[in-house]
């Protein structure tokens, strides 16, 4: 056998033992009489000794011999290290190594296989085989397993029936692009890849499994960004006879238990936000509640003082940042700068210092009285020491705006701590969702979501009220998952597609389906879906995916290590009788 022990495993109990181990040379020190090999698999790293005393010349010289990641097994005799190494579990031990065989020897890789390597991102993702050989991508790859184990387990657990369902299917207009794929035998025609299992799982309602889970690979033709993949991983669930209150509880019990399992921390509370609420007081709809500043609404206090500045601002909105009043000028002036740069967009920033007199010192003092800016502090909660940051516009540009400024100087205090965890449910959001350049509606989740019980006649006079059964769930502000009550009768849904735009025919070509199956006893039904990628790394402390997929794609949609995507030949292109127009 290649190995009777793995390179993690061999402690002071070993001693005297005769073993067996097999893995990548890590390095080699050569010391003219004696040759040390740390020889390393996934489960850690082992010390071989070669030396002139006990090891047969040809052998040592058969060490001297290794390259760095060369596959070898060796056997010998597990001795007490004379030196030893508290900084790994085999520090106490070594191998006095009897026999050496090369398994396989290696070109020398582009970049060190250590923790902290040398190897640039790109490189490092086009010998991304390679990159799984060191510890941070190989313990995020163990990790996330670790992460769908327990789902699947809890789930389980709970009643939920795992379901596989069709990856090539049809493509629909609604949501992002769809990848699509020729049939070679419908000429002509074309799959879709699923951006999700979302019609398929409410069939499965429709057939009674009740409780349905996927953890499922989906895919959308979009932009990209360090949290996003072309291809993505979801946690799918549906569940029969359900309304908000069931769906919640439920995947509360889930998240409780993956933080527990996971990172041994109990969560007790699972605060919940309305939509309106939420962008009124954060700026956006995924919230990170792990630090206060919540916004302040400065209209009725800071309007009407000849600022015209303010006075000509839809909305005048500030935050309060605590132990702030400590940055200098030069500081707040690069805040300044910060908010002013395109990706935020903000004409600039008005400041107050809070001090710890009581006294208050802005840089509009020209307009504000000691009252007006003791009424901001007030408004913004701001205490003596903090620093109160204004900015003003238009509504949503402006909550926009503060809210990128508000994770910025979370960041810069210290504020996002990644080992603490804060759940929160956003729910009531927009049924609908205005295109102001199209000036027509469109679903803000998915066409299948019911709006909230009463509201149904509004989409007819103002649909722009109508609030969606619809939530999500967020984690130090991330949206980790979201769902809603669908839609389960077919007048209720040829209402909702009317609304959309859809003539009857569009309607009937694009879901004539899952129509037809609602006039078969649909039961209410309801789900959610999980982003695993963003959920793995989110527990493991990071807030990019990319380490946390084992093939992941750069920023450009590209595989770098097997050149993807890439033409294909005339042959193929003419059996699916397609042709380029290059």
């Amino acid at each position: 056998m290649y190995r009777s022990h793995t390179c993690g495993e061999l402690r002071e109990s070993h001693i005297n033992q005769k073993i067996s181990l097999s893995g990548w040379v890590h390095k080699t020190r050569d010391k003219g009489f004696v040759v040390w090999v740390d020889l390393r698999d996934r489960y850690g790293i082992t010390q071989l000794v070669f030396d002139e005393d006990r090891t047969s010349s040809k052998l040592l010289e058969q060490a001297r011999s290794l390259g760095r990641e060369f596959v070898v097994q060796v056997r010998g005799e597990v001795i007490e290290r004379a030196s030893k190494n508290p900084n790994i579990p085999t520090g106490s031990i070594e191998v006095l190594v009897e026999d050496l065989v090369v398994l396989n020897t290696s070109k020398t890789p582009p970049f060190t296989i250590e923790n902290e390597t040398d190897g640039g991102e790109d490189i490092r993702m086009k010998y991304r085989y390679l990159d799984i050989r060191r510890n941070p991508v190989k313990d995020s790859l163990i990790f996330r397993s670790k992460v769908s184990m327990e789902v699947r387990k809890y789930l389980s657990d709970q009643g939920f029936i795992e379901v596989e369902t069709p990856y090539l299917i049809k493509s629909t207009p609604e949501g992002a692009r769809d990848f699509v794929v020729p049939s070679r035998m419908n000429e002509g025609q074309f799959y879709a890849l699923p951006q999700s299992p979302q019609t398929f799982k409410q069939l499965l309602m429709v057939g009674g499994l009740d409780k349905y889970f996927q953890i499922v690979k989906c895919f959308r033709d979009e932009d990209l960004r360090a949290d996003r993949q072309p291809e993505f991983t979801q946690i799918d669930c549906e569940m029969a006879f359900v309304e908000q209150e069931d769906i919640l509880a439920a995947f509360e019990g889930l998240t409780k238990h993956l933080l527990k399992e996971i990172k041994q921390i109990e969560i007790t509370s699972f605060p919940r936000i309305t939509y309106d609420d939420a962008m009124k007081k954060y700026g956006n709809d995924k919230p990170d509640i792990r630090f206060g500043m919540e916004f302040g609404e400065l209209n009725t206090v800071a309007q009407h003082k000849n600022f015209n500045v303010f006075n000509q601002a839809e909305l005048v909105v500030g935050i309060a940042v605590p132990g702030a009043n400590s940055y200098t000028r030069k500081e707040i002036d690069a805040l300044t700068n910060w908010v002013k740069r395109p990706q935020v967009g903000a004409l600039g920033m008005v400041y107050c210092r809070c001090n710890d007199d009581g006294s208050y010192k802005s840089s509009v003092d020209k307009f504000y009285s000691q009252e007006d800016l003791a009424q901001w502090a007030a408004v913004t909660g701001a205490k003596p020491g903090d620093l109160i940051c204004v900015l003003s516009g238009d509504t949503n540009k402006v909550r926009a705006q503060l809210s990128a400024l508000r994770m910025e100087l979370a960041d810069r205090l210290g504020l996002r701590n990644p080992e603490e965890f804060s759940p929160l449910w956003v729910v009531d959001f927009p049924l609908l969702e205005l295109d102001e350049e199209t000036g027509h509606y469109h679903a803000m989740h998915h066409p299948f979501t019911s709006p909230k019980p009463g509201q149904l006649a509004l989409l007819d006079t103002d649909p722009g009220a109508v609030r969606a059964n619809a939530y999500d769930l967020v984690l130090n502000g991330n949206e980790i998952g979201g769902g809603s009550i669908r839609i389960h009768d077919a007048a209720t849904q040829s209402t909702m597609f009317k609304h959309l735009g859809f003539t009857p025919e569009e309607a009937k070509a694009q879901f004539g389906f899952l129509m037809d199956a609602f006039q078969y006893g649909a039961p209410p039904h309801g789900g959610i879906a999980f982003g695993l990628d963003r959920l793995v790394a989110i527990l493991g402390g990071q807030e990019t995916i990319r380490d946390f997929i084992a093939f992941p794609k750069n920023n450009s949609g590209r595989d770098v290590m097997i050149d993807a995507p890439a033409p294909i030949d005339e042959a193929q292109l003419k059996e699916l009788n397609l042709k380029l127009n290059l």
